[in-house]
């Protein structure tokens, strides 16, 4: 049974209190930060902005981590490396990314060595590199929830294209959707497909 299973709810009620705060801090990072969330969101676009503010160019890297990390942040004195597993999603890529951002935001420290052969072959680079690049595999409890929580305060306010409109194959579906979306009488709010 976890602390926040207990019966008398504090447990709970301490975690929900800890992730407000969180938010706070999170929403105060992006204020300071000074960075307007690009319409539609990318990650992309997100990073370009974010590489504007940070003072430091960030370059997307996609590898194929088999039974590795989700992502990776490698810093260097000119450049943030977000690394992210290619066979995912485009809502899950953003996650990741908007994770290793929070990492680069909050400017959180390397904890543990890493085993660089691992890493250097997991993202086929070279493992001196590796060595002199990177000092750490994980975090502290406390900054992968601030990282976490970041990457989710800022999909939460990010504005995602609209999927684009489906034509109707045949033209008396087209119709029949009209008729319906002017018996409900709001048209604007029905899709077109």
């Amino acid at each position: 049974m976890t602390g926040e299973q207990t019966g008398s709810g504090g447990a709970r009620s301490s975690s929900r209190a800890e992730l407000a705060r969180l938010r706070r801090r999170c929403q105060a990072k992006l204020d300071s930060l000074g960075l307007d969330l690009p319409v539609p969101f990318t990650a992309e676009a997100f990073c370009q902005g974010l590489g504007v503010c940070l003072g430091r160019l960030i370059m997307l890297c996609p590898v194929d981590t088999r039974t590795g990390p989700c992502g990776l942040w490698v810093a260097t004195a000119s450049t943030h490396y977000f690394f992210y597993e290619r066979a995912t999603s485009s809502l899950h890529k953003e996650q990741i990314v908007g994770h290793e951002a929070g990492h680069a935001v909050f400017e959180h420290a390397p904890a543990d060595v890493l085993d660089g052969d691992e890493l250097a072959g997991l993202l086929d680079l070279d493992v001196q590199l590796i060595r002199q690049m990177l000092g750490r595999a994980t975090y502290s409890r406390q900054e992968e929830r601030e990282a976490e929580v970041f990457g989710t305060f800022v999909l939460e306010r990010a504005v995602h294209a609209p999927p684009p409109a489906r034509p109707w194959a045949r033209p008396e579906d087209a119709a029949v959707l009209e008729r319906v979306r002017s018996a409900l009488g709001s048209p604007a709010d029905i899709p077109d497909g």
